[in-house]
């Protein structure tokens, strides 16, 4: 029972916080409109969002399991709440940068222990695959939602009646908040170190090891794909396809829901699929559709557009790219931590969030100087750079890992 109540806890926290994280490319959108700012100042949120998610699991990785992952979840939903209300009342772009501030600050708490809980509540590599998985389409479902979500509170004749969305996202924060709060964990989590000095000593030699390096460079690699693409599809959307605000914003929900459905359905075709056919054929089909798929939707002649019904069937298919890169990551994580002992998941996943934070800073940023000076009808294009070197990072993480007896060394 208690697994159980650990594994809503994981679901609702990560539904809570792909809301927060992933309206990043909406506040981009709306802080061009609202704001005054261009393009590259935007994408700024990003690093905003993503370098604090980056310092905060280098410094707490390592001794969070000390902490204690429940009061670690509970301290980053609060934090939120608070940020939430701020931005309310801020209305402005230094706001927003705090709110993003904060969001990543709480985030890499909220990570760091859910996928440590992982190693506690699976019995084997397969259900470590499942769980994880699952836990990350649960967060593409809540990206899903984000999209539909600010378009609900936008209106064409009041500019700040989309700060509205940010008193129901604290609510939602408070419940889940309320609930982690009464939840009953067990306390069996392995301490790395004999004490903090000893337990960053132990990250670091993981971090020397081949089969580290390889895989948080896979992981930088395909995060800089997922949120250069995530950030800058509703500008996309509306400068390319010259689509109305809201619908710009309900369009890259299709990229959410493929993402979604992409990681749900990995976790049942890995039980029967080895994981690097899975993976190699996902990322060469992405390639392709970026390569035959989105010329014709540059190429598409929009005509006036009111609904989502009035958008050419072409006009969705370059975001059903999401559902082909959607089991990278989360496959990619659960194969090397599979292969480590449960009392290293916690540096291992500081890591992890470390180097998916500068994927995704770095992401945004280079599709920001794209959108920029090379046109957003191009920028898209150079996505297909990083996918072919992550394809051939597949292949060596598949020799590293079936080397286990080096790995636990």
């Amino acid at each position: 029972m208690r697994k159980s109540t650990i594994k809503i806890a994981m679901y609702l926290n990560y539904f809570v916080f792909a809301i927060l994280l992933n309206s990043v490319g909406i506040v981009i959108l709306k802080a061009q409109k609202n704001y005054g700012v261009d393009e590259l100042q935007a994408s700024i949120l990003e690093a905003f969002k993503d370098l604090p998610i980056a310092i905060v699991s280098f410094l707490i990785a390592s001794f969070l399991p000390r902490i204690g992952y429940k009061r670690a979840m509970l301290i980053g939903l609060a934090l939120v709440s608070v940020a939430c209300v701020s931005m309310y009342f801020g209305n402005s772009f230094g706001t927003a940068k705090l709110l993003f501030a904060t969001v990543g600050v709480s985030f890499a708490l909220i990570k760091v222990s859910v996928y440590s809980l992982i190693g506690t509540v699976t019995d084997n590599q397969q259900e470590h695959n499942s769980l994880m998985s699952s836990i990350e389409g649960v967060f593409m479902i809540g990206i899903a939602v984000a999209y539909f979500l600010f378009p609900a509170f936008n209106s064409e004749v009041d500019p700040d009646a989309w700060l509205n969305v940010y008193w129901l996202l604290a609510a939602i924060s408070l419940v889940s908040f309320g609930f982690l709060f009464f939840a009953k964990f067990e306390n069996k989590t392995e301490i790395p170190g004999v004490d903090l000095a000893d337990d960053f000593k132990q990250m670091f030699k993981l971090f020397a090891k081949l089969l580290t390096i390889v895989f948080v460079i896979s992981a930088f690699l395909f995060v800089m794909i997922e949120q250069g693409i995530m950030s800058w599809l509703p500008t996309f959307n509306s400068k390319v396809l010259h689509l109305p605000e809201n619908i710009s914003i309900m369009m890259a929900s299709i990229l959410a829901i493929s993402l979604a459905v992409g990681r749900l359905l990995a976790g049942v075709i890995t039980k029967k699929v080895n994981w690097i056919w899975v993976l190699s054929s996902c990322i060469v089909i992405a390639m392709l559709i970026v390569v035959f798929v989105l010329p014709k939707t540059v190429g598409l002649d929009v005509k006036q557009i009111n609904s989502l019904s009035d958008i050419p069937l072409i006009g969705f298919a370059f975001p059903l790219v999401g559902l082909f890169i959607a089991p990278i990551y989360p496959l990619l994580n659960s194969v090397v931590l599979s292969a480590l002992p449960k009392k290293m998941h916690s540096s291992m996943t500081g890591l992890i969030v470390v180097f998916s934070a500068l994927g995704g800073t770095l992401g945004s940023r280079i599709i920001g100087y794209l959108f920029k000076n090379e046109g957003p009808e191009n920028a898209f294009y150079y996505t297909l750079i990083p996918m072919s070197l992550l394809l051939a990072s597949f292949f060596i993480l598949k020799k590293l890992t079936s080397k286990k007896n080096e790995i636990l060394t």
